[in-house]
């Protein structure tokens, strides 16, 4: 695109998807993640499935969380 203007005009034919502000950069008002001294979302992202819906934001019933350690090779037992 190159160009703000290109991709309003894109936009603009379209829905109302742009331009897309992240969550962190918004207010606590506006959004679950908005606030604080610095854009960090400065709690968990993850959420339950059965959250309210205006909870559910990030990252909703992730099946796993946290570091992911080792690989694939490692698990495999080799004889």
């Amino acid at each position: 695109m190159l160009k703000a203007g290109r991709a309003f005009h894109k936009f603009a034919a379209k829905r109302n998807e742009w331009p897309k502000v992240r969550g962190v950069a918004m207010n606590p008002v506006d959004h679950p993640h908005g606030g604080g001294n610095h854009q960090h979302l400065g709690r968990a992202a993850t959420r339950s499935r059965y959250a309210p819906p205006g909870q559910k934001v990030g990252l909703i019933a992730a099946r796993r969380t946290g570091r992911i350690r080792g690989r694939a090779a490692d698990k495999v037992e080799v004889e």
